[in-house]
């Protein structure tokens, strides 16, 4: 692994390989228990094989990505002129993503929240009114490319950016604050902050995000990502993953998983894998938490703070080539 000092392109393209990265080494305990993981696998250190009576990845080779970074991707190649993003074609991609999944005879399909946007897109509702029931983790697990595309020295366009990119299937207090997060920590990354700076960059574009969409009760984001990582910071590896999983939660829930990954983030702010590992081995949605802490972690290091058989494993088995939408992406900023 190369200790250099990333620079922007490195780190666009480290925060897109840490996602898929993390996504990778998440998908065969996805959906696990703490528990489970520690008597399957241990604590996961390589991409791994997920178990036979796997709900949804049964099959899937060691490497493989889940709807985490398609979706990711997917996005990211939607974004136009100043990160826009057309709802018309989001809700067509998204679509038309999902029945290539299924020709795919894949059962990793859309979340709860899009699959509940897109029924009321169907039967007549506005696209600004779909997803005000979307309070998950959707909008957080793919925003990484608006972090990409929106630099961070206005946050109020960033936030601007991010709900315009999830408001389709996300369009709630909760949702936004999280996805606010994920971004903000992403672009602030790339402009160079440190860890510690770019966790409090999150907090604010949190704050910014939970005034936006529909008000839902639920535990404030913002304030959970200041604990968390505070957390993080102080608490041994060796305990981290159960803190992780007891006290801050690993659920699809935006005020639990989004700050499950700045606890894991904040707590080695300079090992990548070392972030990608641990959140793999959490348990719940743990492939959505690796993926949100690795993208993050990526954008702070750059793609060299992943061992190199790591990134040559998820491109050949999925067949990404990820440097060339970091550089797409990176041309919108």
């Amino acid at each position: 692994m190369s200790r250099s000092q990333p620079d922007v392109f490195d780190r666009a393209g480290g925060s897109l390989w840490g996602l898929a990265i993390g996504d990778a080494l998440g998908m065969p305990t996805q959906m696990l228990s703490r528990r489970t993981i520690v008597e399957t696998f241990g604590e996961i250190q390589r991409f791994e094989a997920p178990r036979q009576d796997h709900p949804v990845a049964s099959g899937l080779p060691p490497g493989t990505v889940t709807d985490d970074t398609e979706q990711a991707v997917l996005l990211g190649r939607l974004l136009g002129p100043d990160a826009h993003l057309d709802q018309l074609s989001w809700e067509r991609a998204l679509l038309d993503w999902e029945e290539r999944m299924r020709a795919r005879g894949s059962l990793d399909l859309l979340g709860p929240s899009t699959t509940a946007a897109l029924h009321a897109r169907r039967s007549g509702t506005p696209a600004d009114q779909a997803g005000v029931g979307g309070t998950t983790n959707g909008a957080a697990m793919r925003i990484c490319p608006v972090g990409i595309a929106v630099d961070s020295t206005d946050l109020g366009r960033l936030v601007d950016r991010v709900v315009e990119a999830s408001m389709l299937t996300h369009n709630t207090s909760l949702a936004l604050a999280g996805a606010a997060a994920v971004a903000a920590a992403v672009s602030a990354c790339l402009d160079g902050a440190t860890v510690p700076e770019a966790v409090g960059l999150a907090v604010r574009a949190a704050e910014l995000g939970a005034v936006r969409g529909r008000w839902v009760a639920g535990a404030s984001v913002a304030r959970r990502i200041e604990w968390a990582a505070d957390h993080g910071r102080w608490t041994s590896a060796r305990n981290l993953p159960d803190l992780v999983a007891d006290l801050v939660g690993t659920s699809l829930a935006s005020q639990e998983s989004v700050p499950a990954a700045f606890a894991i983030l904040a707590a080695f702010p300079k090992d990548p894998w070392k972030v990608v590992c641990t959140a793999a081995s959490v348990g719940g949605d743990c492939d959505t938490i690796a993926a949100m802490a690795g993208a993050m972690a990526g954008a702070a290091l750059g793609v060299g703070g992943f061992p190199d058989d790591a990134v040559q494993t998820v491109r050949e088995v999925n067949h990404l080539d990820l440097d060339e939408l970091a550089g797409d992406l990176l041309a919108l900023r």
